[in-house]
C-alpha cells in the first residue's frame, strides 16, 4: 500500500483520535501519538478499571511476585481522556460513532485495540484463565502447597501456570488434546522435547475435555479429576462482536489490515490482538496474538496517522518463560516447510529451525539460547540462504 506523505496530511489540533481498547496496544498508541507530535485530541476507552498494563507478566512475575504490570505511561501527561470501565457495543462508520455503554463517541480516526478474549470450555464449574489483572488475583489466590490443579492446555499459558503452580507446591495435572505441548504447530518431534522440560506435572496427552464441572474436569473418558482450581489455557478470539455490523473486512482471525495496520476503510487502524496483518514477505495474513505485535503495531499506527513513516513487515516473535527456561520463537512457518532440530555441542539447550524449498529460514525456536534467535531474525529479515551441513549445530551462525 502506497500512501503520499507529507505535512499537509499532517492532523491537527482540532483532529479526534479514538482508541478503544485499554490493552498495550491501546496504550502504546497513546503514547507513540504524542511522541510523533500529534497534538489533537485523543480518548482512550478502556473495557477494565485499570490503565494499560502488560499482559506478559500476568502469567510471570505477576503471578509468582506480585510484580506490577503497569506500562509506566502517564495519560494525563499525555493529555489523553481515559474513560474507564465502558465497552463498545457497535460502530457506525458512516457517521464516523462508536456506540458504548457510557454513550455515543465520534471520531475523525479509529483505532481499533479491543484485543482477545479467552476460550472458555462446556460446563458450570469455575474455570480461571489468564487474561486481566483481576484474572491474576484470582488464580494467584489459589496457588498453595498442596492445592489440586487442573490445567487445560499445554500451550504457552498453560506452560507458564503449570510452572508457577510448581513453585507455589501444587499437584498439577496438565490435560493436552495434542500430541504434546504445542505439537499441532510444531510437530511431535518438537513437541517431544519440549515435553521433557514438563518434569513434575503430570502432563496427559491426547486426552479430551467434556466439561468443567464443580468436582473438577471431566474427560471426554469420563473420568473426573478432582481438581481445586482448573485453568484454562486453550487460546483466545479477536474481540470481533462489537464490530458484526460495521461492514469492516475481517477473517477468522481478526480485523484484515495493511503493513500500516489500516483497514478497510481508510479512517479505521487495527492493533494487536484484533488485527491480521497482511505480510508482503510472506504472501499471507499474520496473526500472532503476542506482545511483540501489539508494540510494533502501536509505534506503526502513530506513524501512519502522522504521515512520517511507511508501514512495516514486522518479523513476528515471542517468548515464554517457562520450568526455568526461556523459549523464544521467531518468523513464521508453513505447514510444508522443512524443521531441522539442532543440539547445543555442551548443554541440553536446543532449537528447532523450519527452511523453505530454497534453504532459507522462515522460523526458528530457540530454547535456553537467545543468541540463535538473534541470528535468526536476521537470516529471515535478509532471506539468504544458509548452510544446511551446519544447521543441527545450535551454535553454527545461521
Amino acid at each position: 500500500m502506497t500512501t503520499a506523505r507529507g505535512a499537509a496530511d499532517t492532523p491537527g489540533t482540532d483532529h479526534r483520535v479514538l482508541i478503544v481498547g485499554g490493552g498495550i496496544g491501546g496504550g502504546r498508541t497513546c503514547a507513540a501519538l504524542r511522541s510523533e507530535g500529534f497534538t489533537g485530541r485523543i480518548t482512550l476507552v478502556s473495557a477494565e478499571e485499570h490503565d494499560p498494563y502488560d499482559r506478559p507478566p500476568l502469567s510471570k512475575t505477576c503471578l509468582t511476585d506480585s510484580a506490577d504490570p503497569g506500562l509506566g505511561i502517564d495519560l494525563d501527561d499525555l493529555d489523553v481522556l481515559v474513560l474507564r470501565g465502558v465497552r463498545a457495543t457497535g460502530l457506525n462508520r458512516d457517521i464516523r460513532t462508536v456506540v458504548t455503554t457510557d454513550g455515543d463517541l465520534t471520531y475523525d480516526t479509529l483505532v481499533l485495540a479491543t484485543g482477545s478474549a479467552p476460550v472458555r470450555l462446556p460446563g458450570d464449574g469455575q474455570q480461571l484463565t489468564l487474561r486481566t489483572r483481576e484474572d491474576c488475583e484470582k488464580l494467584r489466590a489459589a496457588l498453595h502447597p498442596g492445592a489440586r490443579i487442573v490445567v487445560v492446555g499445554a500451550g504457552w499459558i498453560g506452560a507458564e501456570v503449570a510452572t508457577a503452580a510448581l513453585g507455589f507446591g501444587c499437584s498439577v495435572i496438565c490435560v493436552e488434546a495434542g500430541d504434546g505441548p504445542h505439537a499441532g504447530p510444531f510437530g511431535t518431534a518438537v513437541a517431544q522435547r519440549l515435553a521433557a522440560m514438563w518434569e513434575g506435572v503430570d502432563l496427559r496427552t491426547r486426552t479430551g475435555v467434556a466439561a468443567i464441572e464443580a468436582a473438577g474436569v471431566r474427560l471426554t473418558n469420563g473420568t473426573v479429576l478432582p481438581a481445586d482450581a482448573v485453568v484454562v489455557g486453550v487460546g483466545a478470539r479477536a474481540d470481533l462482536d462489537w464490530l458484526a455490523h460495521a461492514g469492516l473486512e475481517v477473517d477468522r482471525q481478526g480485523v484484515c489490515v495493511d503493513s500500516d495496520r489500516r483497514t478497510s476503510d481508510p479512517t479505521i487502524y487495527a492493533v494487536g490482538d484484533i488485527a491480521s496483518r497482511w505480510s508482503d514477505r510472506l504472501s499471507q495474513r499474520v496473526h500472532t496474538g503476542h506482545w511483540d505485535e501489539a508494540t510494533t503495531g502501536a509505534a506503526v499506527v502513530a506513524g501512519s496517522i502522522m504521515q512520517s513513516r511507511e508501514g512495516d513487515d514486522t518479523v513476528p516473535y515471542f517468548w515464554s518463560d517457562q520450568f526455568g527456561c526461556k523459549i523464544q520463537y521467531v518468523g513464521q512457518h508453513r505447514h510444508d516447510d522443512r524443521l531441522v532440530v539442532r543440539e547445543h555441542p555442551t548443554t541440553d539447550r536446543w532449537g528447532a529451525v523450519w527452511i523453505d524449498a530454497s534453504n532459507r529460514v522462515t522460523a526458528h525456536l530457540s530454547v535456553g539460547f537467545p543468541r540463535a534467535m538473534i541470528q535468526a531474525r536476521t537470516a529471515i529479515t535478509d532471506g539468504r540462504e544458509v548452510d544446511m551441513e551446519a544447521l543441527t549445530d545450535l551454535t553454527a551462525r545461521l
